[in-house]
Formats: C-alpha cells, structure tokens, sequence
C-alpha cells in the first residue's frame, strides 16, 4: 500500500503546545503500554505499519517540519517537500510526482492520500487497505472513504452517495452545513467527509499536468511557488465523474482543538499537575518544571509550555486561534533532526537555551556573525570541533565561540548543555552552514 500523509498547518488551535515549527501532530498527547508519549503522528504511522509492514509512507509537508519528522520517524520515512504553501491540491500534485518520478511508483499502482492527524483504531487503515484494492480495479478514477455521521456535525462536509452500499457511486457533495442542514442530509443517508482520496498515480499526474506546464517532479518542484492555491476537492473531486465513496463506521475524530483532543485522552494530567476532588472534566497538560494546581473548576483545559499558559472553557477553546495569531513570540521550544531545544530565558542582549542532542547526533558546522556563544555540557558525552580543532567534551566542561567562529558538536551518547548567545542583534538568521573537511 502507498499511503500519502498531509501534515500541514503550525495547528495553532494547540496552542501553547503548537506553534510556527512545532505542530500539533508532533506533540506527545498519547501514552503507550511502557508509560512513555506518543504523538499523532507516531501514532498514525505505527499503526499504518501494524496494518502493512510493507507499506510505503510518504509525508507531504513543509519544510518547517522536516527536522521533527526525522526526530519522531527516523530517517526511512520518505517527504515530499512543499517549498511553500500552495494547499492540498499542488501538494497532492507534487507527492504523486515525488513518487513516480523519485521513488519509482509504477504509475499504474493505486495511492492513499489521507489526514496525518485522525484519531482512529487499526480498522481504519484495514479500510484504506479496502479503499487500495477497490481503486486497482479500476472502477472509478477516485476512491472516497465515508464517515458514518454521529451526529449532525457543523465541522464537516458531507458526501451522498447513490446507495446505501458498503461502495456506492457518489451522488454529490455539500459544503460544511447548519445542524439542520446537516440533520436533512444525514436523512438522505448523506456521510462525514473524511479527507480520503484514492486514486491511481497515472489519474492524477495526468490532471497535474493538464493544469499545470511541467516536465517531471523536478520542474514541478521548481515552480511550485508560482503554483495557484487551490484545493484538491475543487480542482479534482468536483469535477470528476467516476467516483466511489466507500463507508466506514469504525472510530474516527478529528482533533483540531482541545475540546475534542481531550475528548482522545486516556488521562486527566499529562506532566506537573495537581486537582481537588470537586473539579469535574478538566485536564491538565504542563510542560513545564512547576507545578499546576486546579481547584473547584469544571469543564476547563490548563495547558502549560514555555509558549504560554492557556486556561479555557473546554467548549470556547475551539475559537482560540484569533487570539493566538494576535501573538509575536519567541519561538520557545522545537524538535529538530538532531535532537531539540527549550529556550529558558530571554534577555536585550542575550539568550539563555537548553540543548539535548540525541545519540550519534551533529549540528550543523556553522559560525554567526552577530553573537558569542558558550557551551556549557552538563551530562552525557561528546566531541567539538572549533575552527577545525577536535575536543573530547563531557559534564562540566565549558566552550567559547566567538563570533565567526565555525563550531559543531557531536552527540557520542545523549549531550545536554546550555547555550548562552550574547551579542546585540540575536537572532535566527544569523547562521552561516559550511561543509565539515575531516
């Protein structure tokens, strides 16, 4: 099975876990049988090869979160690189060439093209495996999975279907609705949109290229920024005539805010955080090393970062995004391909950083014009090189870098140190990369 993942969007609607890098299908909500976090795309991707060990994944994204995704998946994943953001159809367009073209997908074998961020149970990628086989026999062009309703949802859009068949032939499709509207659609055995295109690579390379004056996945790549921004429903969806939608009434959420993520929850507290026995459905979420306290309060997610703290009405959370977007913030913590960072304190002419660099791990070689900056190793085991000279590093040592002075450090077990930046204009452009000579 080739399944294509669409992670895109910083998921502000997370916020103060989410941000600009850090989206919301990175964070570690969901806790495994040995007491440690997952996050959602972890999650989404064991599952994918619990279902299909052989299955080929690929991730559509920006390059934003291409440093987090090698950090969660490792390195075998494959990304198809959006330069910017064009929405889901030149995505799409371009991870179906990133696969013909750069992995050498015969073009006659059927792709998945599905949300990175449902919360789900193995039976739905069964049903993928289902919505594969039924686009290889070539019945029609696209492939739809329908949600059986739960209720007369105002979020989704909603796909008819000629029958009530497990696969039918699709009637028409409706824009996100009123309840009532909803309701009157349901009653027409109406179902959930749920994001799914399955198609053969062929159908839509032939359409990309109908649209779009490109020579291979290389060329698209090249004009992606002069791409129009469009849709994939609206490019592809409505306007194709051969297409089946297939039901699937197994579980299925989507968790865009913190209502319903809390809803996906196995427990009230993730991190520091303590509640009196009268509070009635709240969670806590800290990242944080202090302590939340909760008391007499009820229907109310806390969450903690060093973002920022958010105290909501678990229903009015769903409209934080305004406010968040309002914000001008120093990007706090992030994962990178490396390992991460956590910024701890942020001073006119300074910046203090928690750095923990993963086993086996490099930054960059690199030099900055603008600032010093000192390490400060404080466990684990590693090697410098500054200006071209090698050193052995462990806890307690401590090394200087001028500014223009090219540096990097190599994790020889998991490193952690501190980083202070000095210098009067701090700031993250002011990195210059150079190839290491050894």
């Amino acid at each position: 099975m080739n399944i294509v993942l669409l992670s895109g969007g910083s998921g502000k609607r997370l916020w103060p876990l989410s941000n600009d890098i850090r989206s919301k299908q990175f964070i570690k909500f969901f806790k495994q049988e040995d007491g440690s976090y997952e996050s959602m795309v972890q999650r989404v991707y064991r599952q994918i090869k619990k279902v299909d060990s052989d299955a080929t994944v690929t991730i559509a994204t920006s390059k934003t979160q291409i440093s987090a995704i090698h950090n969660q998946l490792g390195d075998e994943v494959g990304i198809s690189v959006e330069p910017c953001r064009r929405d889901t159809f030149p995505a799409i367009a371009l991870a179906t060439c990133y696969l013909a073209d750069v992995m050498k997908v015969d073009p006659e074998e059927s792709v998945v093209v599905c949300p990175v961020d449902p919360y789900v149970d193995d039976a739905y990628f069964e049903a993928l495996k289902g919505l594969s086989d039924q686009a290889d026999k070539g019945e029609a062009n696209l492939v739809l999975m329908g949600i059986e309703p739960t209720y007369p949802s105002e979020k989704y859009g909603y796909i008819i279907p000629e029958s009530a068949e497990q696969t039918a032939s699709v009637k028409t499709f409706k824009e996100k609705p009123t309840a009532a509207v909803a309701e009157e659609y349901i009653a027409q055995g109406a179902l959930w949109n749920g994001g799914v295109f399955v198609y053969k690579l062929k159908y839509v390379i032939e359409i990309a290229h109908k649209l779009i004056d490109f020579t291979d996945y290389y060329d698209l790549f090249a004009k992606y920024d002069s791409l129009q921004k469009i849709s994939f429903d609206y490019a592809v969806v409505e306007k194709e005539d051969k297409i089946q939608v297939q039901r699937f009434s197994g579980e299925w959420k989507d968790l865009g805010t913190w209502n319903t993520l809390t809803e996906a929850m196995e427990e009230s507290v993730i991190g520091n955080g303590t509640m009196s026995e009268d509070c009635s459905n709240v969670h806590i979420v800290n990242e944080m090393d202090v302590p939340v306290l909760a008391m007499g309060l009820h229907d109310v997610v806390i969450s903690a970062s060093p973002e920022g703290i958010l105290v909501s009405d678990k229903e009015q959370s769903s409209y934080i995004k305004p406010f968040v977007d309002n914000f001008e913030q120093q990007i706090m913590f992030a994962e990178k391909s490396w390992g991460s960072f956590k910024v701890m304190d942020v001073e006119d002419k300074s910046m203090t950083i928690k750095v923990t660099l993963n086993e086996g791990h490099s930054m960059n070689y690199h030099s900055h014009k603008h600032r010093d900056e000192v390490w400060v190793v404080i466990s684990g085991e590693g090697k410098t090189i500054v200006d071209g000279m090698e050193q052995n590093v462990s806890a307690g040592d401590v090394i200087t870098m001028s500014a223009g002075c090219r540096h990097t450090i190599t994790a020889i077990s998991e490193l952690k140190l501190i980083e202070v930046q000095l210098g009067d204009a701090i700031s993250v452009e002011d990195k210059q990369k150079f190839e290491l000579e050894l």
